[in-house]
């Protein structure tokens, strides 16, 4: 691992971006390592949450590709996915098309990834964060978008994704202008759960990641988060539809027998 680290602690794993000499910049490394930490974090039964931040020493969460890694593109005239050497294995059987793309891939995911924006965020630092399922920004945390200032397109579908977290006004607001807004205002137009001090967002992370990972069904959690990502892309009956078949598919298993159970008996359930 050149550009990242990988621990795991009360069934909740810290992926974390190390390359705090350069503000945490992205790199083809950096690309290939966080997707297959995530695939590690995906296939392991005993990981039920992922939390996702920058190394505080480099004092941003992620300041967008690493300038000389742009500068190569640019040389070459064209982009080179960072995972483009490595075998693509984000998709699994069953799991619909349309998420087999960079980043997409994390909607086809069953664990719920959460990001710790713990500093500033541009490009495609702030593309992570918005892949993610959740996001705990700092207050002061500066963001953008960075593509208008480059000269780019908005890039990995931010233009589909990004109306969806914040509307199409704001959504073109960040993407024409790339201008730079707050943590806080991030948590004003919902796109962050919560915008806490800078210093504390990947305390909060942890402990919200930690009580999905201990005190909610796996199973719902799967589910739920399938049905959401699908839903963004079929209509309404599909929807409804899919929620019966699923309704019938977890009522035959142990973890819906054991959430009564709970409830009957007044304790928390154990899943």
């Amino acid at each position: 691992m050149k550009a990242t680290e990988f621990s795991v602690n009360d069934r909740v794993a810290h992926l974390v971006l190390t390359r705090p000499d350069r503000r945490n910049a992205w790199t083809g490394d950096m690309h290939a390592e966080y997707r297959a930490s995530l695939q590690v974090a995906e296939e392991d039964p005993e990981i039920r949450a992922v939390v996702i931040s920058g190394d505080p020493e480099g004092r941003a969460f992620c300041m967008g590709g690493d300038s000389d890694t742009l500068a190569d593109f640019a040389e070459k005239g064209g982009y080179e996915p960072g995972v483009a050497k490595r075998e693509r294995s984000g998709r699994k059987s069953g799991i619909r098309r349309e998420f087999d793309q960079e980043f997409a891939y994390q909607f086809a995911m069953t664990t719920p990834i959460i990001a710790a924006v713990n500093g500033s965020a541009a490009g495609i630092g702030f593309a992570v964060a918005c892949y993610a399922d959740m996001r705990f920004i700092g207050a002061d945390a500066k963001l953008t978008t960075a593509n208008a200032k480059l000269g780019l397109p908005a890039p990995f579908g931010m233009s589909w994704l990004l109306p969806r977290l914040v509307g199409l006004p704001r959504a073109l607001d960040l993407l024409l202008s790339a201008r730079v807004f707050t943590g806080a205002e991030a948590e004003a137009w919902g796109l962050a759960i919560e915008a806490p001090p800078t210093d504390a967002v990947v305390d909060r992370a942890m402990e919200y990641a930690t009580m999905l990972a201990t005190t909610v069904s796996p199973i719902s959690i799967a589910a739920s988060k399938g049905q959401i990502y699908a839903d963004q892309i079929d209509d309404v009956g599909t929807s409804v539809k899919r929620s019966v078949e699923l309704m019938n598919r977890l009522m035959a298993g142990g973890q819906y027998a054991e959430g009564v159970a709970a409830l009957r008996e007044k304790r928390p359930p154990r899943f």
